[in-house]
């Protein structure tokens, strides 16, 4: 017995001689230990796990050189050569935060994010279709956000103290020139595209890439949808018109064509109008498209927009109602655009496209007449990928060429203006991912303008860091600008672009699809336009401006079930002295407070959705020539409740109503002030308001298809 007792610590301490101890700890960039890391020897089954403060230590009886491997998730794999010589071994494992898409802070700051589905993405077509008072208008559903004023006699998109034209609009990436369709004076317009067309939109309120330039306060981002998944065909009847649209699909590519005419005028004679129509609004539109895979990685689209429109009215004296002047307005607009998309590996992609815009308007007011056309190309080339797991990077050129013509007549007396203008510009960007909770984007805009004969550089930088699971913080700088309007250029064509400084800081906290943002910011303006002694053809870059704020937003589609809805607020403070400004003074399109609600709700027993939008506005200044103080007046507050509804009677067959303004409020937009003043030495006035009190809509859209259960309303 003593003998085998003798023979087992032999062999044990044998076997014990032959082994090496593996010991270490496990830490991170800031030297804190991490648990429950693996540590293993490659292709052996010699391992363990690091305890609470990243220690670890195991025997093995492999010798010569290995290699010890480390994972957790979270982190880069670590891999490290051992020499097992049988002496003791020590291992100082210090790993690398690996940068996780899905878990990665992202920039928030201006650029309006809604889901994690698409970082970029605010708003689907549904979203706009089914918000009530949007009448399935990208820019009217916009403006329930916050950052937006509400402008009613305009429709467009006024961002933080910026009016219409400082937002841009972009296809795919390329500039759309004059992006909304004609309208009567002090009537909306509406946007040219409509939402079915595009999978995504991204808004930017502000301090957003350096790709977009020639925008002041916002760009307006809509991405095409990629190839159709099936073959159909859509038809609607409308109270105001109709449509049909086919769509052809193929294995790996589809084709789209849609025609709508549309015609207000039998509407218009039906409701009591404030406006003495002689001819309504009536318009025929054609929208096409074509997606097409190229090989197994590339995709081609090809979109395109042809529009004519055409009204007639009679506008009243201020001082003589029975004293008018006929107005019409004949509208042809084109719009193509073409796109390529290829990844060329896992790390990068190359995409790029052309867009052309035609837009002429020929315009009759009384007895004389003008004809004003703009015509643009753009062609872009982006280049973006990765480094690296910590780097980013986005480069790209552009160039834009526009002309714009004036021509006028009255009484046999002729005038005529124009320009062309030429925009090249270099950007480049990176996103330097410091680890999964900090990241910073920094680049800039090199552009060159042939007007001027100027090279401009602008700079960009955006900062977020993630606060806890669902939370993070984001600021955002970017120094922006914009060639001044057409109107002011074809005066003086050696105006200079005048320009914006974006200061934002935000707060956004995503949770179980309920969105909570708080965002404040600060703009300054400078090298606006302004007129020389109060005479609009003598223009020089004098203007200076400045808009500040605090925008709240809240978005919940999980606590109530089949409940989608979203609150948001904006306070602006706006001042600007441009134009024929005798000071710095609030512009007649800022407003100090604006408050959205909207709400949707799903009754699936009946197959109905119900939508309805709140919408509160603070009085805005006018100018009342019978004072002293410019800007002084203040229009009454702005309230509008709208509904909508869209049946299902059928899967393939959707009813749907809309009603604007149901409470039938007179909302006043301002005043509109006679040129001399009357006997008792007072300007005469008349209040802008709304064409009509209400604004009511009806429609029966159909899908014919092999699948039955498909209808259009993601895409009314």
């Amino acid at each position: 017995m003593k003998a085998v007792f003798t023979a087992i610590l032999f062999f044990t301490h044998l076997a014990a001689s032959g082994q090496t101890r593996i010991a270490g700890r496990v830490t991170g960039a800031a030297g804190e230990g991490i648990p429950m890391a693996n540590i293993i020897l490659e292709n052996t089954y010699d391992g363990t796990s690091a305890d609470a403060e990243g220690n670890f230590q195991f025997m093995t009886t492999e010798t010569g050189t290995q290699t010890l491997v480390v994972k957790v998730m979270g982190y880069k794999e670590y891999r490290h050569a051992v020499n097992l010589d049988g002496k003791p071994v020590t291992v100082a494992v210090q790993l690398e935060e690996a940068i996780n898409e899905l878990e990665a802070v992202t920039i928030s700051a201006g650029a309006f994010t809604a889901s994690d589905e698409s970082r970029r993405t605010v708003f689907k077509a549904i979203d706009i279709a089914t918000t009530a008072g949007a009448t399935a208008d990208i820019a009217s559903a916009l403006n329930t956000l916050p950052g937006t004023q509400k402008v009613g006699e305009s429709g467009r998109l006024f961002v933080r103290g910026g009016d219409d034209s400082e937002t841009r609009t972009f296809i795919d990436g390329m500039v759309v020139l004059d992006a909304y369709s004609p309208s009567a004076p002090n009537t909306p317009s509406r946007g040219r595209f409509l939402p079915f067309m595009f999978k995504g939109t991204s808004f930017s309120t502000g301090g957003y890439s350096a790709e977009y330039g020639q925008a002041l306060s916002s760009a307006l981002a809509l991405d095409s949808k990629d190839q159709a998944e099936s073959t159909r065909t859509d038809i609607g009847i409308l109270s105001v018109g109709g449509d049909v649209a086919h769509t052809q699909a193929w294995d790996g590519g589809s084709a789209a064509g849609k025609l709508q005419y549309t015609n207000l005028r039998p509407y218009m004679g039906l409701i009591d109008q404030r406006i003495d129509w002689n001819n309504a609004p009536a318009s025929l539109e054609g929208i096409a498209a074509f997606r097409q895979k190229v090989g197994t990685d590339a995709i081609v689209k090809f979109y395109g927009n042809m529009n004519h429109s055409d009204f007639s009215l009679y506008q009243h004296d201020i001082d003589d109602s029975s004293t008018k002047y006929y107005y019409r307005l004949q509208n042809d607009y084109q719009y193509m655009n073409g796109f390529y998309k290829d990844i060329l590996n896992e790390n990068w992609l190359v995409r790029g496209g052309v867009s052309y815009t035609r837009a002429q308007n020929n315009m009759t007011y009384d007895n004389r007449h003008g004809l004003e056309t703009e015509k643009g190309i753009h062609a872009k080339t982006v280049l973006e990928g990765s480094l690296s797991d910590h780097v980013e990077i986005k480069t790209g050129t552009e160039v834009i060429s526009r002309d714009y013509a004036w021509a006028a007549d009255s009484a046999g007396s002729s005038l005529s203006q124009g320009f062309h203008e030429v925009l090249a510009a270099g950007f480049a960007e990176a996103d330097l991912y410091a680890s999964n909770k900090f990241v910073t984007r920094a680049g800039g805009r090199l552009e060159y303008n042939n007007l001027t004969r100027q090279l401009s550089i602008d700079p960009r930088l955006s900062l977020a860091y993630k606060v806890g699971a669902h939370g993070q913080v984001s600021f955002a700088y970017g120094r922006f600008r914009q060639t001044a309007k057409n109107q002011y250029v074809r005066v003086n064509q050696d105006l200079d672009p005048e320009k914006a400084q974006h200061y934002i800081l935000n707060y956004q906290m995503m949770v179980s699809d309920r969105t909570f943002r708080v965002e404040t910011y600060y703009k300054r303006y400078t090298d606006l336009v302004k007129y020389i002694n109060g005479d609009a053809n003598q223009l020089k870059n004098a203007g200076k401006g400045y808009a500040k704020g605090i925008e709240l937003f809240w978005r919940d589609n999980k606590s109530l079930r089949g409940v989608d809805y979203w609150v948001s607020y904006s306070y602006l403070d706006t001042k600007r002295d441009y134009l024929n400004f005798p000071y710095k003074v609030v512009p007649a399109f800022a407003s100090k407070h604006n408050l959205s609600v909207v709400g949707k709700y799903f009754v699936q027993a009946i197959k109905c959705q119900l939508g309805a939008t709140w919408s509160y506005t603070t009085g805005r200044p006018y100018n009342n020539p019978n004072t002293d103080a410019f800007n002084g007046g203040k229009t009454p507050a702005y309230v509008d409740l709208s509904l909508n509804l869209a049946y299902l009677p059928r899967p393939s067959v959707i009813i749907y109503f809309s009603c604007t303004n149901l409470l039938g409020r007179n909302n006043i937009f301002g005043y509109e002030y006679s040129t001399v003043q009357n006997a008792e030495g007072i300007y005469n006035s008349r209040p802008v308001r709304q064409a009509a009190s209400r604004l009511a809509f009806i429609g029966i859209f159909i899908t014919l298809s092999k699948d039955r259960s498909v209808n259009q309303l993601p895409s009314l």
